[in-house]
């Protein structure tokens, strides 16, 4: 899709998701759920099979507001960006996104390259007006990288996950395109 250049070391590229990379993928998500509380599952806890992901994929070609893109470092998916509506009419304009960077990625701007990569094929498609996404309440670095891209809080979701020791909060936020 789109190929950034962050520094004289590596060169990034994003693009959208294949079948072939749904074995990748799900091995990406099963390492970085490991490296982060933020995310809903832990390490080796992704919910799909590469077999399931790679017909999602398929899929998505189907659909107007869906869109899944990787992030590589070199041919290292380093991050992934998705974008998700519903298939009720009702609620076709509304995208919801999801992201995550590997942590030996992590605060070099390449979440805001993902961002803007979503948030630019949403406003392409010609059907998302509304892109929302839920976040930790305490992931300060994921609000104010949010906030600076336009989104605005909706509401907030009290005790909304629980990592075995302590309850934390979500926010709900969104952006209108």
């Amino acid at each position: 899709m789109q190929d950034f250049l962050t520094n004289a070391i590596e060169k990034i590229t994003i693009r959208d998701a294949k079948q072939e990379d749904a074995s990748l993928i799900v091995e990406f998500y099963n390492v970085v759920g490991g490296e982060t509380d933020y995310l809903s599952f832990g390490r080796d806890e992704y919910p799909q099979t590469a077999k399931g992901l790679a017909k999602s994929i398929e899929d998505m070609k189907q659909s107007k507001g869906t869109c899944m893109l990787l992030m590589l470092d070199g041919e290292e998916i380093v991050g992934i960006g998705t974008i998700d509506s519903s298939s009720k009419r009702r609620f076709l304009h509304v995208g919801t996104l999801g992201i995550v960077i590997r942590q030996s990625h992590a605060g070099k701007g390449l979440g805001r390259l993902l961002m803007n990569a979503l948030i630019d094929w949403a406003k392409e498609n010609g059907q998302t007006e509304k892109i929302t996404l839920i976040t930790r309440a305490d992931n300060e670095r994921a609000v104010a990288l949010y906030e600076k891209l336009g989104f605005k809080q909706e509401g907030v979701f009290y005790k909304d996950s629980f990592d075995g020791e302590r309850y934390y909060d979500s926010l709900s936020m969104a952006l209108f395109l």
